[in-house]
């Protein structure tokens, strides 16, 4: 594995992470316990150190999960996790940002992290309007200062929100979270540019666009009922599919695995502090972990310290 720094936040996290929003059970699979720690002890073993979470994966499930996973080495770990919804059942959420509110999710939060304190507490795709919310930022540095949060970060949505992004430094926020992939490349027109001038770690999320980029699903594949993959539109999705296809012939290398390279293309970018891919059990977390080894940056760069 190899390891940066995530933006000015000083905190070294590894170039593969890990996203979790299919522990909260909308991807087509209910989890236990026993499989949740059999992927966290082999990111042990790969070196993966980075989790993003959410509190609305499940009412709070996925940190239920990984706070039972990591309760013995809390402290090697990087702990992203996010605010601003409620989990009401599948693909149903309403959207809070109140200050009130966000200090109750903070709370709930901890409680099912089993964890004093969140290394990144992220801004959940929130609009603008609610970016702007009287006093959130504001009840959010008291949690710094108090210890319970380490540093703020944005996940934004849409993805070339750059409004959102150029005001990060102003709130405090050292970290943004952003869909960046081979297939979403709208970060780069100017998004990623004002991260690097503001020196804000960047989480690249759904990496392999949401499995597209595994090369796995080729067009004409369907997803099932309950597979949150299900619910996009059918049309987008077969012409991703055959997008896919010609970038498997002419970009990634004979004998390269799709799902590795496509994440290596993400480190690539200077702006990226770490891929987060989603995997749903050890061989993934493998085949993921392996994407450090295959990333070509420039010297001025390194993936390795």
């Amino acid at each position: 594995m190899k390891y940066r720094t995530l933006g000015s936040t000083g905190l070294r996290v590894s170039v593969v992470g890990i996203g979790t929003w299919q522990y909260g059970g909308e991807w087509g699979k209910d989890f236990t316990q026993a499989e949740v720690d059999a992927i966290f002890d082999r990111c042990r073993e790969t070196g993966i150190t980075l989790i993003d979470t959410a509190e609305c994966y499940g009412d709070h499930l996925s940190e239920q999960f990984i706070g039972n996973a990591i309760a013995r080495d809390r402290e090697k770990w990087v702990l992203a996790t996010k605010f601003g919804h409620h989990f009401h059942k599948y693909m149903d959420r309403t959207v809070h940002y109140e200050p009130s509110d966000v200090l109750k999710q903070l709370e709930d939060s901890l409680k099912a992290l089993k964890t004093d304190y969140i290394d990144l507490y992220q801004f959940h795709s929130g609009d603008n309007e609610k970016f702007q919310t009287p006093g959130l930022w504001e009840i959010l540095d008291k949690q710094v200062k108090a210890g319970k949060v380490r540093h703020l970060g944005i996940s934004v949505s849409p993805n070339d929100n750059v409004w959102q992004i150029d005001r990060a430094s102003q709130v405090g926020a050292q970290a943004v979270q952003v869909i960046y992939n081979r297939l979403d490349r709208r970060p780069e027109q100017g998004l990623l540019q004002s991260c690097q001038k503001q020196n804000l770690g960047v989480l690249a999320r759904v990496p392999l666009a949401s499995g597209l980029l595994t090369g796995k699903y080729k067009p004409g594949t369907t997803f099932k009922e309950g597979d949150v993959r299900s619910t996009h539109d059918p049309e987008k999705t077969q012409a991703r599919l055959r997008e896919v296809e010609q970038i498997q012939k002419t970009e990634v290398p004979p004998g390269v695995n799709m799902a590795q390279w496509a994440l290596a293309w993400c480190m690539q970018n200077d702006a990226v502090s770490c891929v987060i891919p989603g995997c749903k059990d050890v061989g993934q977390v493998e085949s993921n972990a392996a994407a450090a080894e295959l990333a070509m940056v420039r010297d001025d760069h390194p993936l390795a310290v």
